[in-house]
């Protein structure tokens, strides 16, 4: 069962919004991936993979004038356990489109929509959500990012109870430490329905090319469980290997 016809349509004006503001001068376009492994696929405060390893690759292109386009894919594991079942998605896809404005020299702020796919799994029904978010950067160091998603889906002891807006507002930095070392820190708020969560990260980051090595604490409020069939919430330590060409 796909996207229902609300959500396509949305998507779609999304898509025309986007291109309708972007300038329409000549630019050049560049092609871009990353591919990473991390010890722990953690998104908003929950492990999306339950603490489990995941391999994930982002290709994407983008104009010298700020518009972009790509598709974030990601393994999962099938850990939504219920009646002696596990339940679950083997693959996670996002496809998302936005443009960055720059403002000044010094900030910017970019508007993007996401589309999230849950594939190759055993659960009966659709899962599939979309997201519009609006992010406010500082040199590339500090970003404040404010998201909402129309339909996203509301889980609560391992049953789905149906689809709810979705609000969240979270707060990153990357600040340069010794030569090519970064402190990184995070911290962030999520509403879906009538309940919510805080939650957060701190940790360090090295560079070096094309190479970056993430490692920190990420932490989450217990509640974020009973939102989510994936993984688990809490408190944990997580790494991540990156290559960007």
């Amino acid at each position: 069962m796909g996207p229902s016809l609300p959500s396509r349509i949305a998507v779609f004006c999304l898509l025309i919004a986007v291109a309708a503001l972007a300038p329409r001068t000549a630019v050049a376009i560049t092609f871009n991936a990353d591919v990473t492994y991390t010890s722990d696929y953690i998104y908003r405060g929950v492990s999306q993979t339950g603490g489990r390893p995941a391999g994930q690759l982002d290709l994407h292109m983008a104009t010298s004038d700020g518009t972009f386009v790509g598709v974030f894919a990601s393994t999962l594991n099938r850990t939504w356990h219920r009646e002696y079942i596990t339940l679950g998605w083997n693959y996670e896809l996002q496809e998302y489109i936005g443009h960055r404005f720059d403002l000044s020299p010094a900030w910017s702020t970019t508007l993007t929509g996401v589309s999230y796919q849950y594939k190759h799994g055993n659960v009966p029904l659709n899962n599939d959500y979309q997201e519009l978010s609006v992010a406010v950067s500082y040199l590339d160091s500090w970003t404040l990012t404010v998201a909402y998603s129309p339909n996203a889906v509301r889980f609560q002891s391992g049953y789905r109870l149906g689809r709810y807006p979705a609000y969240s507002v979270d707060s990153v930095t990357q600040l340069p430490l010794l030569g090519r070392l970064f402190l990184t820190a995070g911290v962030g708020y999520y509403v879906l329905d009538s309940d919510d969560y805080f939650y957060g990260n701190a940790g360090l980051a090295f560079e070096f090319k094309g190479l970056r090595i993430d490692a920190g604490y990420y932490a989450a409020q217990e509640r974020a469980q009973i939102l989510s069939p994936y993984g688990r919430a809490g408190s944990r330590f997580a790494g991540s290997v990156s290559w960007h060409f």
